[in-house]
């Protein structure tokens, strides 16, 4: 199984970015193999449909992409929705480098929760003809704390994190082996 985790900030140490970073790790301690983007290290040029001579990042943010059973989107709520790097990131995936792939949500936010990014997230997932995962993970204060070595202070976050890693990890199992139908 191949993971593509896409940390959706450009901002350096952003929460939402080492929640991404703790989620990669317990992929890793599970054995599935982990291809991170982190936008904030790997800048893509504002995406037109006017050029389609894509930058190097962005050829490898695809292809990525396409090469993953299931893909880990994180980004920190801006003004209620997701950050511009990572709109900006998905606007150069074409539909069916994610279509009938397991997606699962991530966010970070300076409030209580990011429930505006998320469902704005799985919206942009929905129309790239992605499966949204039923659950997501969302941060806000008082959760937002981490470890030195990237875990979450907060005993909640964990078992969370856990809990819905579990449930993406066997729908991506089950998407990723679907049986080929002749006709």
């Amino acid at each position: 199984m191949r993971i593509t985790l896409v940390a959706g900030s450009n901002r350096q140490n952003a929460t939402s970015t080492i929640l991404l970073k703790h989620i990669e790790s317990i992929l890793l301690e599970k054995h599935i193999s982990v291809s991170f983007i982190d936008l904030a290290e790997t800048p893509l040029p504002l995406f037109t449909p006017d050029n389609w001579e894509f930058h190097e990042n962005a050829l490898h943010l695809i292809k990525s992409i396409q090469n993953a059973d299931g893909l880990i989107f994180s980004t920190p709520e801006y003004h209620g929705s997701v950050s511009g790097a990572l709109k900006n990131a998905l606007d150069y995936v074409s539909i069916d480098k994610v279509a009938g792939k397991a997606v699962l949500s991530v966010s970070s936010a300076g409030g209580p929760l990011g429930i505006s990014s998320l469902t704005h997230l799985q919206t942009i997932v929905r129309n790239l003809h992605g499966i949204n995962c039923p659950e997501w993970i969302s941060i806000g204060y008082g959760t937002n704390t981490f470890n030195e070595d990237g875990t979450p202070t907060d005993e909640g976050t964990r078992v969370r994190v856990q809990t819905v890693l579990n449930s993406f990890i066997e729908l991506t199992k089950n998407l990723s082996h679907k049986p080929v139908v002749s006709s």
